[in-house]
């Protein structure tokens, strides 16, 4: 097998036990990413994506480049969204997307197939596409509630995340959108098993111990 093929069948087999997905901005303003990342990590979460729409490629670069490390050093993964460059350049080992991007075949075309791919969805019919997408390895279904990370967008509500549960079969998603460690329990009730988390981690005054409370859950 060769390294590639070694990176590839890593990064799947952490993925299959993948429960709790961190989003987080390069949190300029308090200049704490990496002691964020390693608590983060430490407290048990599975996969952190950098996404911050204010930074031009060159910063993002380099704060990936921050989380590839801490990534590395936990034997964890790290996530990169939407600009598939970028995810080129800084190894990611998940590359995520929305409804408007690259499609799964652009998207594989230029990642090669050893990087897990995940994508957005806000509706029955996404759903549908996400789970007959055989290039796609996961999906998300949300938000749940409104949220500020998503200024706009209306929250879907919980019947989303059950009715991806009954139709999945074995294709993963995860729940998003305004859940923290009190509305856990209610999307678990539908049958959702895997949540991509932001403020409920970031905002915490303690990452680890947020993030330690949240994996207890799940």
């Amino acid at each position: 097998m060769s390294e590639q093929q070694n990176q590839g069948a890593r990064r799947r087999d952490a993925f299959a036990n993948a429960k709790l997905y961190v989003c987080v901005t390069a949190r300029k303003e308090r200049g704490d990413l990496r002691e964020f990342l390693h608590a983060a990590y430490e407290g048990g979460v599975d996969i952190i994506q950098l996404r911050d729409k204010k930074l031009e490629a060159a910063a993002e670069i380099e704060a990936i480049e921050v989380l590839a490390d801490v990534a590395r050093e936990h034997g964890k993964l790290f996530a990169v969204n939407d600009r598939a460059d970028v995810a080129m350049l800084t190894g990611a080992d998940v590359f995520h997307v929305g409804q408007g991007d690259l499609t799964t075949p652009q998207a594989r075309q230029l990642l090669g197939n050893d990087v897990i791919i995940g994508r957005s969805c806000l509706s029955r019919e996404q759903v549908d596409g996400a789970i007959a997408d055989e290039g796609l390895d996961y999906f998300c279904t949300g938000p749940v509630w409104e949220t500020p990370t998503k200024p706009g967008r209306a929250a879907v509500g919980l019947e989303l995340p059950k009715y991806a549960a009954e139709h999945a079969g074995d294709k993963p998603f995860f729940a998003i959108g305004g859940i923290d460690a009190e509305r856990l329990p209610s999307v678990l009730e539908t049958g959702a098993s895997r949540i991509v988390v932001v403020r409920a981690v970031t905002d915490a005054t303690d990452p680890q111990a947020a993030a330690r409370e949240l994996r207890r859950f799940l």
